[in-house]
C-alpha cells in the first residue's frame, strides 16, 4: 500500500462495508456478528440486504463508525476467511 493510499482516510469515518454469500443459512446475522465482533457497539439498523434477481445470491451491506484501518483489516480478513461469503469489498 502506497503512502498517499494510507491517507485517503481519515479516522473515525462512516464505512460500508459489503459481502455477498448465497441467500439462505442466515447470511444476514452471520455478516453482522463477525462485524459486531470488531464494532461492539454496531446496530442492527446499519445493515442493508440486497438479493439477486434469481434470489440465489444475497448482498449484505453493514455502514460501521471505522476507528483505524487496523479495524477494518480485521474485518475483511475474518470475512474474506469464512466459508459462507464469496467475496467481501
Amino acid at each position: 500500500m502506497t503512502e498517499r493510499e494510507k491517507n485517503l482516510l481519515q479516522f473515525p469515518c462512516t464505512f460500508p462495508i459489503k459481502a455477498v454469500g448465497k441467500a439462505g443459512k442466515d447470511f444476514e446475522r452471520l455478516v453482522f456478528e463477525i462485524i459486531r465482533r470488531h464494532v461492539p457497539d454496531l446496530q442492527a439498523g446499519t445493515l442493508q440486504r440486497r438479493e439477486s434477481r434469481k434470489q440465489n445470491w444475497v448482498a449484505v451491506t453493514v455502514t460501521i463508525k471505522a476507528q483505524s484501518r487496523a479495524q477494518l483489516d480485521a474485518i475483511y480478513r475474518e470475512l474474506s476467511a469464512h466459508e459462507q461469503v464469496v467475496w467481501a469489498l
